[in-house]
This record gives structure tokens, sequence and C-alpha cells, in this order.
């Protein structure tokens, strides 16, 4: 059974878009960084449909070095959240003014 590209185009609208509202209204420092995840993996998927439609690996290519770096942003965004956490005792980002003492 083949299912059609536009299939996985709407599931990566869908992703994108929830991910979206995740950094918009949520205030939990590690529910936007998941959403951030979550908007670049929807990128991901429509590279790979892209790149699948179109008979070109190079897409697949790019989404495997946007892999490796959307793992190092997430292993320094939370370093960055656990060293926040240790000097405010808050995640929530409403709470946080690094520029205050």
């Amino acid at each position: 059974m083949d299912v059609a590209p536009n299939w996985y185009l709407a599931l990566s609208a869908v992703l994108f878009t929830i991910g979206t509202f995740g950094v918009l209204f949520r205030r939990n420092a590690i529910v936007v960084l998941m959403s951030v995840e979550l908007m670049l993996n929807a990128v991901n998927l429509t590279l790979v449909t892209f790149s699948q439609s179109m008979g070109d690996p190079s897409g697949q290519l790019l989404v495997f070095f946007s892999i490796a770096v959307a793992a190092a942003e997430a292993a320094v965004g939370l370093a960055i959240v656990i060293a926040i956490f240790r000097s405010k005792v808050t995640v929530d980002i409403t709470e946080i003014n690094l520029f205050k003492h």
C-alpha cells in the first residue's frame, strides 16, 4: 500500500502547528524546547517527503545533518534550563529575567 505524499505533508503541517502553539502558549521551558523539536521534526518530514517524491537523496542527507544539529541544540538548551533552574528554582519562562539581579 503506497501512501500519497499529500498525507505526509498534511501530517507535517499538523505537527508544525502543534509545535508553534506549544512555543507560543506554554510557559514551561522544557515544553517549549520539546515544541521546538517537534517543529524541527515536522520540517524534516517535509524534506524527506519532497526528497522521496522527486527521487533526489540530497534532502535526506540534509535531514541527517538537521537531526544532528537538533540533538546538539537539545543538549545545550537542556543544559541552559538546568543552569537557570539551579539559580532561580523555576522553569517558568515568564519568571526568568537574567538581566535583573
